[in-house]
């Protein structure tokens, strides 16, 4: 079995914590605790999952956890959409 620091999911997943950690850094200061808190947790949710999901003992447990992260993926990407509403983030 491959190392989950292998799969490329994973690579562009932790890619992405750290564009987003970037992004959360130019939003308000009043949403440190809101919107901020949430993306972060959703976006490390991500390769957490993955990485779980990679050293569990079957292929249907590795599928679930990558459906947990496709969920988090999702949150993240609503949460951005949000921000981009209240005009948080340019593009």
């Amino acid at each position: 079995m491959s190392d989950y620091k292998d799969l490329n999911i994973w690579k562009e997943s932790m890619d992405l914590v750290e564009n987003v950690y970037r992004l959360v850094k130019l939003f308000p200061k009043e949403e440190i605790y809101a919107l901020t808190d949430q993306l972060k947790r959703a976006v490390v949710s991500v390769p957490s999952n993955i990485a779980e999901g990679q050293n569990r003992n079957t292929d249907k447990e590795f599928v679930q956890f990558l459906y947990i992260a496709l969920g988090s993926a999702s949150e993240v990407e609503t949460q951005l959409l949000i921000a981009k509403r209240l005009n948080y983030l340019q593009k």
